[in-house]
């Protein structure tokens, strides 16, 4: 027996060949030229000879699928089964291309099976050819099917109607649902159905505890199948006889609700479940023309796409997989008795699909996520570079081949910096400014733009940090004047005067050095300090929320305790935990590569939850810390002592507990 197979090179028909290869004859393949290396690899996986996996050139699109007639003549008679799988599986495509290979392709599909004189035709169809029917669809059912809009929808139905009103040799159709990987392997080639929800739930993990309980949505039925159940199925009701005619649905007779998919994966990728689950159905009440204006108004649109892009999900996608069907198999299960062939309960296999799809298809894996990769001749420019986190982050910039662009006020340190610099094989710039000084970062802008055309990255790390208890400041207005100037009024002096050039091409990114005490919420000693980064994050969202729309992003980074020269005059510094430069560094160099909204460590955000939920316990906690951790003698305006009082147990084991936090 011999067989022709559309779509052979394509997932489902990788499987199904493998199953016919276990069986005697040859297997003629339709293989358009340009994709000689899939047919290649179908030989591979498959090891059957060039004499039993035969390659036929043609087109799907072309009449008789561009087969000429010397080779049709060859295959007349030869071939008794015909398979046709090749159609678009993409909701995503446009109405033409769908309409050109699901229905045309279908239509030069039966012609050539009748020229082959071949004795059934069995057409790979989908559930989706029932469109969006409300209710259970049975596998007699046909002409009942509604909500056929949508072109997928359409395409399907339609092709499905050709074999049955066109074809004039025996024909077997088969309705697949969502069909994901191998039940076994895991195996997938691309993101389809229930894979649109598994960036959320990996995000989702890397967030929270696996022990959170979440609101998640309930939805509507999402029937899933294993490829390896509808290759099995196909290949088993195609060599049965007497079945022409019939329509098999390849389905989960007790399909999940979306609620409950979510709930299966997330036990598989370790992520929280969705413990309570809530009915669409409960907005039934609002009418249809108010959702409908809902959705389109544009602040809602671009919500959705922003979401939708964000998790690679297709705009259309959501029909499909959360659709209003279940549909029955009964005949199906009939004609596969004694066959062996059973459909795997999703639980048993969904740790393999998630495990496949983490290793090979997750969309990261795919973007360049290397440092170099992302700043490799571009121009960053670094306030603060002559030491400590900026120079720091100058070395590592320069060494993936960044255009490091040093700024200070100290020309000797900077010159340094340069130096080591070049002695590693990076270039670099140095410009003196002093960022407090208005004019001086006016001509810094002017300097930068004139010489370099552009600024790709900004990093806002220069400042100036204050360590004094608000008594001792009472006389020292001065010390909020000269915080405030350096570490806002500075940095927004840049950022307006680089934003026009960023804006004008449509990219640009600015970090922001912030710092732990900001999220906090109560920091005890570093009022000026805190009160100044407070105004750097307030402005920085302001930007990034009219900037959103052209490309610039804004990123604050909420460092935490730091070991350079700005703590050193606080000796009880060195007694308590801190990052390296290097470790900060890291943290800038993250930023440029994922452009966050924010970058906090761990400890940061849970304080900044718990001052979101207790406030008064927060501030209990850093009275506690306040009164623990004197004022040190340079903030007392005293003179170091010539023997050093070591930190208490106490100390010690609070500083332990707030490792990073400014105490």
């Amino acid at each position: 027996m011999s067989y022709f197979v559309t779509g052979g090179t394509g997932f489902i028909g990788r499987f199904l060949i493998e199953r016919l290869a276990k069986r005697k004859g040859t297997i003629y393949v339709l293989v358009r030229r340009g994709s000689k290396s899939k047919f290649k690899a179908l030989q591979e996986r498959t090891g059957l000879s060039d004499a039993r996996l035969v390659p036929v050139y043609g087109d799907l699109s072309k009449p008789k699928l561009g087969i000429g007639p010397k080779q049709m003549g060859e295959l007349k008679g030869k071939v008794r089964q015909f398979f046709h799988l090749a159609a678009i599986y993409d909701l995503s495509a446009d109405a033409e291309s769908q309409q050109i290979a699901n229905i045309d392709g279908t239509r030069h599909a039966i012609a050539a099976a009748e020229l082959m004189q071949t004795k059934c035709f069995h057409l790979a169809s989908s559930i989706a050819a029932a469109g969006l029917y409300k209710g259970v669809f049975h596998e007699d059912m046909f002409d009942e099917a509604e909500g056929l809009e949508h072109p997928y929808f359409r395409t399907k139905h339609e092709s499905e109607l050709l074999v049955r009103r066109e074809c004039s040799i025996p024909f077997r159709i088969y309705r697949p649902a969502m069909v994901v990987g191998d039940s076994k392997t895991g195996e997938m080639d691309k993101v389809d159905g229930p894979y649109y929800f598994f960036k959320l739930l990996q995000r989702l993990r890397y967030r929270m505890p696996q022990w959170i309980p979440l609101i998640g949505i309930e939805g509507g039925q999402m029937n899933i199948v294993p490829v390896d159940y509808v290759a099995d199925a196909m290949d088993y009701l195609a060599h049965q006889p007497k079945l022409d005619g019939r329509c098999f649905h390849l389905v989960n007779s007790n399909s999940h609700k979306v609620g409950e998919v979510l709930n299966i994966f997330a036990d598989s990728a370790h992520a929280p479940r969705m413990a309570a689950r809530i009915d669409s159905r409960m907005f039934a009440f609002i009418p249809a023309s108010i959702l409908g204006m809902l959705k389109n108004m544009p602040p809602i649109r671009r919500i959705i796409n922003s979401i939708l892009a964000d998790y690679h999900i297709p705009k259309d996608g959501l029909q499909f997989i959360n659709m209003p069907t279940r549909f029955d198999d009964r005949d199906t299960q009939k004609a596969l008795k004694g066959s062996g062939i059973k459909l795997p309960e999703l639980e048993s296999y969904a740790d393999k699909l998630w495990d496949y799809w983490e290793r090979n298809l997750d969309p990261d894996l795919f973007k360049d996520r290397s440092l170099k990769g992302n700043v490799a001749g571009k121009v960053v420019v670094i306030t603060g570079a002559s030491s400590g986190i900026g120079k720091a982050a100058a070395l590592k910039l320069a060494d993936a081949g960044a255009q490091v662009v040093l700024v200070a006020r100290t020309v000797e340190k900077l010159e340094e910096t340069q130096q080591q610099i070049a002695a590693r094989g990076g270039t670099s710039y140095s410009y003196t400014c002093d960022v407090s000084n208005m004019e001086s970062c006016d001509e810094l802008v002017t300097t930068l733009l004139k010489n370099h055309g552009h600024v790709d990255v900004l990093v806002n790390n220069a400042g100036r940090s204050i360590r004094r208890s608000l008594e001792l400041t009472f006389d020292r207005f001065h010390d909020f004047e000269r915080t405030m100037q350096l570490n806002y009024f500075g940095a927004i002096r840049l950022v307006m005067g680089l934003a026009p050039s960023m804006l004008e091409r449509r990219s640009g990114h600015v970090i922001n050095i912030s710092s732990i005490a900001v999220i906090v919420g109560a920091s005890p000693r570093f009022s000026a300090y805190a009160a100044s980064k407070s105004a750097l994050d307030a402005f920085s969202r302001s930007a990034a929320a009219e900037f959103s729309d052209r490309n610039i992003a804004f990123t604050t980074i909420n460092m935490p305790l730091v070991r350079t020269p700005m703590i050193g005059p606080t000796s009880i510094y060195n007694a308590v935990p801190t990052l390296s430069p290097e470790e900060a560094a890291d943290m800038i160099c993250d930023a440029i590569v994922k452009r966050p909204k924010r970058i906090a460590t761990p400890l940061g955000i849970c304080a900044q939850v718990l001052n979101a939920i207790l406030p008064k316990a927060t501030e209990i906690i850093m009275n506690t810390v306040f009164r623990t951790f004197p004022d040190s003698a340079a903030a007392k305006g005293e003179e170091e002592g010539g023997s050093k009082a070591e930190p208490s147990t106490e100390q010690v084991a609070l500083a332990a507990v707030l490792k990073g936090f400014h105490v």
